[in-house]
């Protein structure tokens, strides 16, 4: 796991898995959090430094309110339920996004999360909430706007370090793999900025079918690429 620091995924399929076993789909998203925990789990135990869960996007407030609901709770359960053993673990949370949008059970559940787990330091479980790949890049702007405004920095201060810093993920590495599930040749709207550079990997596989040997199969395949960065083989292998 030299090269590779940083995975995301898009967790994406829970309703189509649940709509094959003839189930409501918050059924499939149920059985979609058991799979977080088994690659949390995967994760840890492969030595990853940051792993980033798409969870909840902002465009999902739009779906029926049931549904949201459901998500809400199942949300709340899994903190409740895996926050010792996550710490335990020494894997450390972090939430990115419109946080304040979520109800105040969630947020509370979430602060205390972040409470229990901030001396974690063995790996950076990041989950993506309320969280729009827009939204993030236009709040950095409106940021550095007032900054300039206020003359706490000027504009010839701006560069990619700058900008990275008034992003939810201003201290994260970026993503050296996203993954995403149920085959959508996609990104959502998730991480705009900071896939730049990263590797994409599309599988059929539906969510709640993503298991661990899934996920070392993704492993593999970025494990067999090559990543130049713009630059060319010659100089790639030049500087290793």
């Amino acid at each position: 796991m030299e090269n590779i620091r940083h995975i995301a995924i898009i967790m994406d399929g829970n309703g189509r898995w649940a709509k094959k076993q003839n189930k409501p789909r918050i059924y499939g998203h149920k059985e979609g959090m058991s799979r977080v925990k088994e690659i949390v789990q995967y994760s840890r135990n492969l030595g990853l430094d940051v792993l980033s869960l798409f969870a909840f996007s902002s465009e999902n407030w739009f779906r029926p309110k049931s549904e949201v609901s459901f998500l809400m709770a199942l949300l709340e359960q899994y903190l409740k339920s895996e926050v010792a053993e996550l710490k335990e673990n020494g894997v450390k949370l972090n939430f990115i996004g419109n946080i304040k949008k979520l109800p105040p059970n969630v947020c509370k559940i979430i602060e205390q999360s972040l409470r229990t787990t901030e001396d974690c330091s063995d790996m950076l479980l990041n989950i993506a909430l309320s969280y729009g790949g827009r939204e993030e890049l236009l709040s950095a702007v409106k940021s550095i706007a007032y900054d300039c405004t206020t003359g706490k920095i000027s504009p010839e201060d701006i560069n990619d370090t700058l900008f990275s810093n008034y992003l939810y993920t201003k201290s994260i590495p970026d993503p050296d793999l996203l993954i995403r599930t149920s085959g959508e040749m996609r990104i959502s709207n998730f991480m705009l900025w900071q896939i730049a550079y990263t590797e994409l990997y599309i599988t059929d596989t539906l969510w709640p079918d993503f298991n661990s040997s899934e996920f070392a199969k993704a492993i593999d395949n970025y494990n067999s690429r090559e990543r130049r960065f713009g630059k060319i083989s010659e100089q790639i292998n030049g500087e290793q």
